[in-house]
């Protein structure tokens, strides 16, 4: 038991370091280089954070695990935009980029509508179906290369830090959020068995929350140093990484069963792309109050997974 606390800890310190190097790297970027902060949030920060997504969903395949690819996405995009969005607006109130308003949500909620059909029309997410998610997200790649030539970023002092200072930041921070995130899931579970949890609560909890970690840490830590952009751009990009990169490259490796459980997640996950939009459409704002009632349906979720 001492050993898993132990190790626990450890996890969320190396949790907290590297998204404070992920997210200090990250600005200092975008700063450098003139690329505007949504842009690095929408890929490099995005991409790094949705790393353990990525790892359980391609390795579960591998594995035989087909429907554990599909859940642990589901159930992480629906953290997102719950649970981290929620968190990090009642820390600090979030301004939405109004391209995010018009184009990223809206895209966003295009795909989860995607993927609930291919679940209900086909029962899986076939390797034709797969291949349709990589192009949309060669496409997503191609917009966001439009946008950081013409979107200018906002009037900020240089970064001091050296260039390679800078990646290293990125580098070392993503590294120490995927290794942090593993300590802790792994840690976390173990003292759960000891303390004699279900696997199925373990499974809803530690390991769903676990994958989720890295973007939630970066998220607040982003909060905090008021970098709006990044928190949004990291979850909307977690999201569209998620499903467009890792289910297309996992189903393309072997097709994914989807199990008529989880339209019901899908449904939800449309549900809270779609009241994010409706929340900030107007004054460009996630506020305290919206965060708020992120979080209380998020708490409702989890007592029906529960049930």
């Amino acid at each position: 038991m001492f050993i898993n606390i132990l190790l626990l800890i450890i996890g969320f310190v190396l949790l907290s370091k590297g998204a404070d190097l992920l997210v200090d790297g990250a600005s200092a970027i975008a700063r450098k280089f003139n690329i505007p902060e949504i842009v690095i949030g929408l890929t490099i920060v995005a991409c790094g954070t949705s790393a353990p997504e990525a790892a359980v969903s391609i390795s579960s395949v591998i594995q035989g695990a087909t429907g554990v690819g599909i859940g642990n996405i589901l159930g992480s995009n629906i953290a997102n935009i719950l649970l981290i969005l929620g968190v990090s607006a009642v820390i600090s109130n979030l301004y939405v980029q109004k391209n995010t308003v018009l184009y990223e949500i809206p895209f966003l909620g295009f795909i989860s509508l995607l993927l609930m059909f291919m679940g209900w029309r086909y029962g899986m997410v076939s390797r034709g179906g797969a291949g349709i998610l990589c192009l949309l997200f060669l496409a997503f790649m191609f917009y966001l290369y439009i946008i950081s030539k013409k979107q200018k970023p906002e009037n900020s002092p240089i970064e001091n830090i050296s260039k390679i200072k800078m990646i290293c930041f990125v580098i070392f921070g993503i590294a120490a959020l995927v290794i942090g995130a593993k300590m802790t899931v792994d840690s976390a579970t173990n003292i759960a068995r000891i303390l004699h949890v279900s696997e199925r609560i373990i499974g809803l909890t530690v390991i769903a929350f676990g994958t989720s970690l890295p973007e939630l840490v970066t998220c607040i830590t982003a909060a905090l140093k008021k970098h709006s952009d990044i928190v949004i751009g990291n979850i909307i990009g977690s999201n569209l990484f998620n499903v467009l990169f890792v289910l297309g490259i996992t189903g393309l490796i072997y097709p994914i069963p989807f199990e008529p459980a989880f339209l019901i997640d899908a449904a939800l996950g449309i549900i809270a792309t779609v009241l994010l939009l409706i929340f900030v459409f107007y004054d460009k704002k996630l506020t305290r109050t919206k965060g708020a009632i992120l979080l209380a349906l998020y708490g409702a979720y989890l007592v029906y997974l529960i049930k």
